[in-house]
């Protein structure tokens, strides 16, 4: 049973780059695929909690390395962009920007749209064909309910994650045919730090709750094992595909 779970799942040998991989889901996602046996490469904005993150997944016997990078800064995503090997490419950093529309301002979209868009399209710019060119590749996006509805001042971080799932389905038509399928998840509301305003509101998180179908909010443990199906084998046909991880928070 081990070895077929591990044909079936693993991931020795592939290196997984996860973007926002130091805190919240962007950090279960990196432990899971550390721990399914991928080699680590972690990217986030602040040092202290990368090399916390890393401390973690080195007890546990992962190679891990460590980037720090804001990537809503084109210079800093060139610089993530230079890594060579990567199979996996996770997506999970994020702006959460969310004043009312009528306050938004220039800045809050174009640091939203820079982190949350353009950076996944640049960095799959430059690993998704060099994956096609090996022959094998993952590329998992991390998005949200409010690319598919408004709620809670959408406003521009709306707009970049539908944007996110539309190139997903971009890069999936450009390159699955060459072994490189391209994924988004949905979360429902999960309790992160960047979610921390959401749940200082015991009401609202209430209301949250009531809509799942299984009684309670999300945790960021709730996405390790999505990570790793669709990052390993067991996936392959699947592609330009949202899974949602909601608890049922989208069906209702």
């Amino acid at each position: 049973m081990g070895s077929y779970l591990d044909e079936l799942f693993g991931l020795g040998g592939r290196t997984a780059m996860v973007t926002g991989g130091s805190s919240g889901i962007g950090r279960a996602m990196a432990g899971a695929l550390g721990r399914a046996g991928a080699r680590v490469v972690l990217v986030a904005r602040r040092a202290e909690p990368l090399r916390d993150t890393a401390a973690e997944l080195s007890a546990d016997g992962v190679a891990v390395e460590t980037v720090t990078a804001d990537l809503a800064d084109r210079t800093d995503v060139a610089r993530v962009a230079g890594y060579e090997g990567v199979d996996i490419l996770v997506n999970a950093a994020a702006v959460n920007r969310r004043p009312p529309m009528d306050e938004l301002t220039d800045d809050d979209w174009d640091v939203t749209l820079a982190a949350n868009l353009t950076a996944p399209f640049l960095l799959g710019q430059r690993f998704g064909p060099a994956m096609a060119a090996r022959g094998w590749g993952r590329i998992i996006n991390v998005v949200s309910q409010q690319a598919f509805r408004a709620y809670g001042n959408s406003g521009a971080y709306g707009a970049a994650k539908a944007g996110l799932v539309g190139l997903t389905r971009s890069q999936a038509e450009a390159w699955s045919s060459r072994g490189v399928t391209c994924n988004a998840v949905a979360p429902g509301v999960v309790h992160t730090p960047l979610t921390e305003p959401v749940f200082a509101d015991p009401e609202k998180v209430a209301a949250h709750s009531r809509r799942t179908m299984i009684g309670r909010n999300g945790v960021p443990e709730d996405f390790a094992g999505c990570v790793v199906y669709l990052a390993s084998s067991a996936s392959d046909a699947v592609t330009g595909q949202t899974l949602f991880v909601d608890g049922g928070y989208s069906a209702t």
